[in-house]
């Protein structure tokens, strides 16, 4: 539905001048086709492979998924992280580690490497919560709902972007996501899908960017042209006012997208910015393809593109808007391979296949979905404990000091999500008890499917002396200094509803 966004740019700029018609040869790369299906220009630089090879582990919230990236044994480890649930500000929390750098209330991909985040069983949504990845490089995001990440307001994250990356970032593939807000920077939104700071070799294919002031950007300013080598494709942007992407130099390959209700500017190339448009379906939309607010001028070349309802500015000084018959102005040539579908069932073959939970399913070049054979299976694994050992909980003891009906201690610690203890209130205590002295340094909280997020502060006790080992808020993992100890408790002071405690794990290591 067509929506008012409250979003207008303010600019005070210069006369646009007159793209000149310009070649580009795009350097030689090294190309290789991850075998998991990345494509476009992620597949160039030693290609895009994520965590493939490494090891598969299970997360249902955001302490989780820092909790596995600081669990590995280096920060380029490979690793698959499955995420179910909801990621909220409520569950996710800062995870120290020599293998991560992570903040709370954002997944911090930084300073890391090989890493594929992938939505499983009834899907992953990342509620007001914002993925950042820099300094990074052979980074998968797939499958998972990116929604309402703001700038400003409350909850803050990840500077308003739902996926923003900076900072020498290297070989990411997006796919399959489905990108929202609701609204524009008026309300405290900024860009879905941002690239600045040097980077490059990005593709952003089968997903889903609506109801937002911005669709988002590659490069921050006019001086910021280090970033390039971007591929979109097979995406729908909906409902969107400008930036379906704004292009500051580099070079883009934007092919089979749908684009419907834009509603100031569509792709902006600009500050010298090179486009090879082809074969996007633009329907009630205006200016979707120029150079706009500025006098930097960027460059575009067309082809088999289809106009539908979409209206034109006249030039003016802050705006060189390519319609009414758009016209190319550059060459660009493409290093890797790839299969146009006719722009004329652009729409309907995206509105299959675009977004999270669609079973990852892609065009076979002839409009028609088909679903390719993945190296990751998006099915419920068992719930794998991060390195460091055995559970030591498994056949140990367990008590407590309030206990809800329905419920029993040892349900967190028989290996089961399916079971559980809970507080007869909101608060309450949780032990693990060992015949004799035990050295933990590392313990593992697991909520309920269904009831993450539910715990809020906590402590976690040597039940022996009462000296406080750890305190914070959300369910994860906590580490500590190596402790010998014969009873370990978690202790809950604060909470949302009634807390859920699956498995309550304990590690020597």
């Amino acid at each position: 539905m067509r929506r008012a966004i409250a979003l207008r740019l303010q600019v005070a700029l210069a006369a646009v001048t007159t793209a000149a018609a310009v070649g580009v040869a795009l350097p030689v790369m090294q190309v290789s086709a991850a075998a998991d299906g990345a494509t476009g220009f992620a597949t160039g630089n030693g290609g895009t492979t994520g965590g493939a090879g490494g090891q598969t582990v299970r997360a249902t919230t955001g302490t989780a998924i820092h909790a596995a990236l600081c669990g590995r044994a280096s920060s380029s480890t490979p690793i698959i992280i499955q995420v179910e649930g909801t990621i909220n500000h409520g569950n996710t929390t800062k995870v120290s580690g020599g293998s991560c750098n992570t903040a709370a209330g954002v997944i911090e991909l930084k300073q890391i490497s090989n890493v594929t985040i992938i939505g499983v069983g009834s899907g992953a949504v990342f509620d007001q919560l914002g993925i950042h990845i820099r300094e990074a490089r052979n980074i998968i995001i797939r499958n998972v709902t990116v929604r309402n990440v703001k700038k400003s307001g409350s909850p803050t994250s990840n500077g308003g972007d739902a996926i923003g990356m900076e900072s020498s970032v290297r070989n990411v593939w997006v796919d399959h996501v489905t990108l929202e807000a609701s609204g524009g920077e008026a309300e405290g939104f900024d860009g879905l899908f941002d690239m600045k700071d040097d980077t490059q070799y990005v593709t952003l294919s089968y997903s889903i960017l609506r109801n937002s002031g911005r669709g988002g950007l590659i490069g921050s300013s006019e001086s910021d042209r280090s970033n390039g080598y971007i591929t979109f494709h097979h995406n729908l942007y909906e409902n969107i006012d400008s930036r379906t992407p704004l292009l500051r130099g580099g070079i883009a390959h934007i092919y089979n997208n749908s684009y419907v209700s834009l509603h100031e500017s569509g792709i902006n190339s600009r500050a010298g910015a090179r486009a090879k448009v082809d074969n996007n379906y633009f329907k009630n939309s205006k200016d979707v393809l120029g150079t706009f607010y500025t006098s930097e001028a960027g460059y575009w070349q067309v082809g088999g593109n289809i106009f539908d309802n979409v209206t034109w500015s006249a030039p003016g000084s802050d705006n060189a808007p390519a319609g009414p018959n758009p016209q190319s102005n550059t060459t660009v040539s493409i290093p890797y391979s790839y299969s146009l579908d006719g722009a004329s069932c652009v729409p309907d073959i995206v509105r299959q296949t675009a977004g999270a939970n669609k079973g990852l399913q892609v065009s076979n070049g002839n409009c028609t979905p088909q679903t390719p054979t993945p190296t990751v299976t998006p099915t419920t694994p068992p719930t794998t404990p991060p390195p460091g050992g055995s559970n030591l909980s498994i056949g140990a003891g367990s008590d407590g000091s309030s206990k809800a009906d329905g419920t029993s201690y040892g349900n967190v610690r028989d290996g089961s999500m399916s079971t559980y203890w809970s507080p007869a209130g909101s608060t309450g205590d949780i032990s693990i008890k060992w015949g004799s002295a035990t050295t933990v340094s590392r313990a593992v909280i697991r909520e309920a499917p269904g009831s993450e997020g539910g715990i809020g502060a906590w402590q976690l006790v040597n039940a022996g002396t009462g000296a406080v080992l750890k305190s914070g808020s959300g369910a994860g993992t906590i580490t500590f200094t190596p402790t010998s100890l014969s009873k370990i408790t978690f202790r809950i002071t604060g909470s949302t509803g009634a807390p859920k405690v699956a498995e309550f794990e304990t590690y020597a290591g």
